[in-house]
């Protein structure tokens, strides 16, 4: 049963007596929980939030409603790891209730300054006729995790020309000034992104517009961050409201990237290439990053998208976090790979080796099964008309990841993954696959497959599908296939 308003917008402490122990004990049972993936430990999960490092750990919050699975009072939760692997739930770090954020903590971001983190974010609050306005605000932790909040917003009015959808910032220094990314909605009902500045993190200059090719390109821009990496300019965003294309932007909502020049801070004017998505999944929205202190640029999203059911809403949690990627630039686009500390998770470290050629037919190999895993394949010497994996399969069960020879096209269904999900959440996905490479050419797959969810990256990032899936816990085979022709398989797999 859906919740009200008023429950919607309850603080934790206005819980009902046995509420939240109820909520555990659904969760307790639930045989969807992941085993390495990060997740709520009540409620519902959804953006990544202040991803940064300091004082010895990388720290990634997101956004929580801690009381039922749809979107409601908005806290920001804090996890750490020190290896980008093993993450530790620390607890509450920003909570709503001040007259800056009374109806919700929301997106932003984190920069360390003067020995703190300083944790800049989106205020939501409600006037009496529900009429949203949004304030920036401002908190520090401390090397303890204590979070203590600025007395006032840093960013108090919405600027002339654009609608209360003003949200999550996202924050870098650049030559001892700080800059940082709105994203907003225009009045005329379009998406943007707007730019600030700032000495301090205190007081904030509004500088306007960052200038693109895409004047009307959806009605919000969600979650945007700009980043140079390269030598590249790169905007990250998440637009709503931009229609299906063939097998482009099939999700409810997208989150994709403009690659170019760096961005002028002077002029505003960012000169870039075409829109990308940057995920060909069902399961991906909200994507933030950060630099590593050897100088990485890395990658966290939320697995999950607004306004679509899931089946893990019946057991008092809703979404999780994807592992996260390394980025780099190939060929003009952005690449994502795993990092390389998720090796640690394997703990076979040898792993399971299983190579084999296959014609018209599939193949499973003994010790190649399981519910959460890692799984490198090979495909190469191709000439089926397709090949590809099943997995998480069993008699009546199956994900499968294939390649279509004939048309040059790889492709995910979930059309038996499991549970079913409702029909706007979609079974099928599908991209072209290096347009430009022989049909018969290597194909590697790495998946990431955990016991709601995998990702799977493309030959070495150049594509990645990231997923929730359903299954039974007995659907654990793992099948390799091809159908028309022949291929030869060559796979090692590591149970984490």
């Amino acid at each position: 049963m859906k919740m009200t308003r008023k429950q919607l917008y309850r603080r934790i402490e206005q819980a009902e007596p046995g509420e939240i122990a109820t909520l555990e004990a659904k969760i307790a049972t639930c045989p969807w929980r992941q085993s390495y993936h990060i997740q709520p430990v009540t409620g519902l999960l959804n953006d990544p939030n202040g991803f940064s490092f300091y004082e010895g750990y990388y720290h990634l919050f997101y956004q929580w409603f801690p009381l039922g699975t749809e979107h409601g009072m908005k806290y920001w939760y804090h996890t750490r790891s020190s290896n980008l692997v093993d993450w530790e739930n620390v607890g509450i770090a920003i909570e709503p209730g001040t007259p800056y954020d009374s109806h919700g903590a929301y997106s932003g971001s984190a920069i360390e300054k003067d020995g703190k983190l300083n944790l800049i974010y989106t205020g939501n609050t409600r006037d009496e006729n529900w009429i949203r306005h949004p304030f920036q605000c401002l908190a520090f932790m401390d090397e303890k995790n204590v979070v203590t909040k600025f007395e006032h917003p840093v960013i108090s009015d919405v600027p002339p020309g654009y609608t209360e959808h003003f949200r999550d910032p996202k924050v870098w220094l650049h030559e001892d000034v700080y800059y940082g990314v709105i994203g907003a909605q225009r009045t005329d009902e379009t998406g943007c992104t707007v730019l600030y500045r700032s000495a301090d993190l205190k007081h904030w200059q509004f500088l306007g517009e960052i200038i693109t090719t895409l004047t009307a390109y959806g009605y919000m821009w969600e979650c945007p961050d700009y980043l140079e990496l390269e030598g590249h300019g790169v905007l990250i965003f998440s637009p709503q409201g931009i229609p299906a294309e063939s097998d482009r932007y099939q999700n409810i909502y997208q989150s994709g990237y403009l690659i170019g020049e760096p961005l002028n801070l002077e002029t505003r004017e960012f000169i870039h290439g075409k829109f990308d998505e940057l995920d060909r999944g069902f399961d991906f929205y909200a994507p933030q990053t950060m630099q590593s202190p050897d100088g990485r640029r890395i990658l966290v999203a939320w697995m999950g998208l607004p306004d679509l059911a899931y089946p893990t809403d019946e057991s008092g949690w809703a979404h999780c976090l994807t592992i996260p990627r390394q980025l780099s630039i190939r060929g003009g686009k952005l690449i994502q790979q795993p990092v390389p500390e998720m090796a640690q998770l394997r703990k076979d470290q040898q792993g399971i080796m299983a190579q084999d050629s296959l014609r018209n037919g599939s193949r499973s190999f003994t010790g190649l099964n399981g519910i959460a895993y890692e799984l490198q394949c090979e495909i190469s010497d191709n000439d089926a008309d397709l090949v590809g994996i099943e997995f998480r399969a069993s008699d009546t069960e199956k994900t499968v990841i294939q390649y279509d020879r004939l048309q040059r096209k790889l492709m995910l269904d979930r059309s038996q993954s499991g549970a079913p999900l409702p029909e706007a959440n979609g079974v099928i996905r599908t991209c072209a696959l290096n347009e430009g490479m022989d049909a018969d050419a290597l194909i590697k797959l790495h998946l990431f497959v955990d016991s709601s969810s995998v990702e799977i990256f493309v030959n070495d990032g150049q594509e990645v599908f990231t997923s929730r899936i359903f299954p039974s816990r007995d659907s654990t085979d793992i099948r390799f296939f091809a159908h028309g022709g022949k291929a030869d398989f060559r796979a090692v797999m590591w149970k984490v």
